[in-house]
């Protein structure tokens, strides 16, 4: 379905973030990897977290669920030997699952969605595992990928960090339940690397023990440990709440968000402070942020590798910012569900930003008075792009039409709902 944006002067209201996406998908993996029974409270709903459910469980988790939590006794190292896996578009899926899958015979990772998923790059996991022995067939790197294993190697593994932080999280997750004691050194960059320590954080609190470089470039896991079944509290959602927050931005408001803890570790924390230094009044206390919005923002300067997926929606309250506005460092934003730089840039380009692209930049020159819009544009069937161009909307000066935005539950189902409960002007059309 598409969703029509009308533009909207004042957002005024109280919401609860989401669950962290990352969060529950990480909690249901090392629930799945315990032997034993966990239970992960306020888990997020999405796409991406029925795809873990919908593939731990075929690999013989056993989940039970309620509006609140979810039970799952998990398979440990012994996963249901599964002949195929369907990851939907879930990208950290995908990879989280292909380690684990290396402890099966062979199963097969499907391609659903070859416009998005099915175009992005996996090689440097691949050639990771296909050094500790496991038979590895691809299609130039991507799906569909078939997995022939059974007894993964530990010892020294190199995986390249350039591309996406996922693959070493990938490799991490699988170490500890390997029969040899493992060293993991990360080759060339690392992106993302705030994301990492949530992947530390997570196996931590299942009992794992990892050492890992102050630079997070090399990590020793002792082999033969078990995830131990826990209970876990899933904190709310940085990501998607920084859309939240910018449109709060970039319109006259008055908005509260719960549940976005001061001292989390995700990464996109740092939006609170993207926005404080482009002169928006608010406030952040005791897991509260509370925005007061007059739409008068200031440009700035931002290394977007802090807060990989907050950077569209901070390119979006920049576009009204008075100034240009550069975001640095944000090259990995080009191998997510669709190019977050060329593709994004395109369709804000249609509503009338002055935006304007390097390979590793995004440069925007703000526009105070507002877009033209009265266009229809493409979200390239990508969360982040949609959640971004809604911000957009907001301050256009005729509506946009997103497509299928219904992709918007990738990561946030009810982002809308949101969105109109604080007085935005959104409809569904098919």
């Amino acid at each position: 379905m598409d969703m029509i944006v009308t533009p909207t002067g004042k957002l005024q209201g109280e919401i609860q973030a989401l669950s962290s996406k990352n969060y529950t998908t990480r909690y249901l993996l090392v629930a799945a990897l315990a032997e034993g029974t966990s239970t992960i409270r306020y888990p997020a709903h999405s796409e991406d977290s029925d795809a873990i459910r919908r593939c731990i469980r075929d690999l013989g988790a056993l989940i039970e669920e309620d509006d609140e939590k979810i039970v799952i006794t998990g398979f440990g190292r012994h996963p249901f030997p599964a002949k195929q896996l369907n990851v939907g578009n879930a990208g950290a899926v995908l990879r989280f699952l292909m380690s684990i899958a290396s402890f099966l015979p062979e199963v097969t990772f499907v391609n659903t969605y070859p416009q998005s998923l099915g175009k992005r790059p996996h090689d440097d996991l691949i050639v990771a595992l296909q050094s500790m022995g496991v038979e590895v067939e691809h299609h130039n790197g991507r799906l569909p990928i078939t997995i022939r294993g059974g007894n993964p190697r530990g010892g020294k593994i190199q995986v390249s960090g350039s591309v996406s932080s996922q693959f070493l999280s990938s490799l991490l997750f699988l170490a500890p339940l390997l029969d040899e004691d493992s060293e993991i050194e990360v080759l060339n960059d690392l992106k993302s690397k705030v994301v990492i320590g949530q992947t530390l954080e997570v196996m931590r609190q299942a009992g794992i023990v990892v050492e890992a470089s102050d630079d997070l470039m090399h990590y020793k896991v002792p082999g033969r440990q078990k995830y131990l079944a826990q209970t876990y509290t899933v904190q709310g959602d940085y990501p998607g709440s920084a859309a939240i927050l910018a449109a709060a931005a970039v319109t006259d408001s008055d908005v509260t968000v719960h549940r976005l803890l001061e001292d989390s570790k995700q990464g996109e924390r740092a939006v609170v402070d993207v926005l404080r230094s482009m002169n928006v009044n608010l406030t952040h206390e005791n897991g509260i942020v509370h925005v007061q919005g007059n739409g008068k923002l200031v440009a700035g300067e931002f290394d977007g590798d802090e807060f990989t997926d907050g950077v569209l929606a901070m390119v979006a309250a920049a576009v009204f910012a008075e100034g240009t506005s550069r975001f640095y460092n944000v090259e990995n934003l080009r191998y997510k569900e669709c190019d977050r730089i060329t593709d994004y840039l395109n369709e804000l380009r249609k509503a009338g930003a002055n935006v304007e692209e390097k390979r590793d930049e995004i440069i925007v020159h703000g526009r105070p008075e507002g877009l033209e819009g009265g266009v229809e544009i493409d979200a390239h069937y990508d969360h982040r792009v949609i959640m971004a161009l809604t911000i957009a909307g907001l301050r256009s000066k005729q509506p946009i039409r997103i497509k299928e935005a219904h992709h918007v539950a990738k990561s946030y189902p009810n982002f809308f709902d949101h969105l109109a409960s604080l007085g935005a002007q959104v409809e569904w059309v098919k």
